[in-house]
């Protein structure tokens, strides 16, 4: 395993065999997870959930698609994502943050939600829009920024190893590294 920097974030990637080389966002296989956000700033944070997928050689695809700004486009994707294949759904916003919440009305897939840091409010009015959602339409909510959509996708790749041994061993080899990289002592 080798640590890179992508984006100015330190990511473990899987190294080696061909299988284990992480997956372009622009991969020929089909994706498994969608990384959608509600505008292009959003990209920021949610690169990092697309880098925890590449290191755990998981396909996915990323889209911008606002709750508000482009709201037939959610639909669209939304009501259209299990017939395409995906099995999880992660959404990240910012402010009002309704996508999240949106996008899990329109899907019977998971959907992880990541509030986006916002400069009014450092992402508390997107974390407690994306948390308080009423009963019967749940969103797995994670940490606010970078950290959060990080999780995100390990989370992802958690569920979908589920049924996958060959990913469950990427992420407890990912795991593993992870441990050994912590130092026993400060320097």
């Amino acid at each position: 395993m080798a640590k890179q920097k992508a984006g100015g974030r330190r990511i473990v990637r899987l190294s080696g065999k061909k299988a284990d080389r992480p997956l372009s966002r622009t991969s020929t296989l089909k994706p498994l997870v969608a990384i959608i956000m509600g505008s292009q700033s959003d990209w920021t944070t949610m690169q990092a959930a697309a880098d925890m997928l590449e290191a755990l050689g998981v396909p996915y695809e990323s889209k911008i698609v606002s709750a508000h700004r482009t709201p037939q486009r959610l639909y669209d994707f939304a009501s259209g994502a299990a017939g395409r294949g995906l099995k999880l759904i992660i959404a990240g916003a910012g402010g009002a943050a309704h996508l999240p919440g949106m996008t899990a009305s329109l899907t019977s897939l998971p959907v992880l939600g990541v509030p986006v840091k916002s400069k009014s409010l450092d992402g508390m009015d997107a974390l407690l829009s994306i948390v308080q959602m009423p009963k019967g339409i749940p969103v797995g909510t994670l940490a606010i920024g970078e950290h959060g959509a990080a999780n995100a996708g390990l989370f992802a790749a958690m569920i979908l190893a589920l049924e996958d041994k060959k990913l469950a061993a990427r992420v407890a080899k990912w795991r593993a590294a992870q441990t050994k990289s912590v130092a026993l002592e400060p320097v």
